[in-house]
């Protein structure tokens, strides 16, 4: 498993804003539909179609405690899942946040 919580640091340090998602779920569509409503540039992975998604996700869940899709990174440090991300956009927060990684 280290080697994908690895290759998910890995990720997140390379670029301001990620998604790691699944195509069917409704929570990583408001993630994705907050995102794309402020502007913001993001890497997604798309766990249902990668061939190491459950890998993935159990590195997720040792990084930040949550094996739950979406979870969204901003500058590195995950700010949460669907909910949360639409709670940031409301509040503002959200444009902020991107903006200042440079990711819009």
């Amino acid at each position: 498993m280290s080697e994908h919580v690895d290759a998910v640091n890995e990720m997140v340090g390379q670029h301001g804003v990620v998604v790691y998602s699944k195509t069917y779920c409704p929570f990583c569509t408001k993630a994705k539909k907050a995102l794309k409503d402020v502007g913001a540039k993001y890497e997604l992975i798309e766990l249902d179609e990668v061939d190491n998604g459950s890998a993935i996700q159990d590195a997720l869940q040792s990084i930040t405690g949550q094996r739950s899709v979406p979870n969204v990174f901003i500058g590195g440090t995950s700010i949460g899942g669907g909910d949360d991300t639409v709670r940031l956009q409301k509040s503002g927060e959200l444009l902020t946040k991107v903006t200042a990684v440079g990711a819009v």
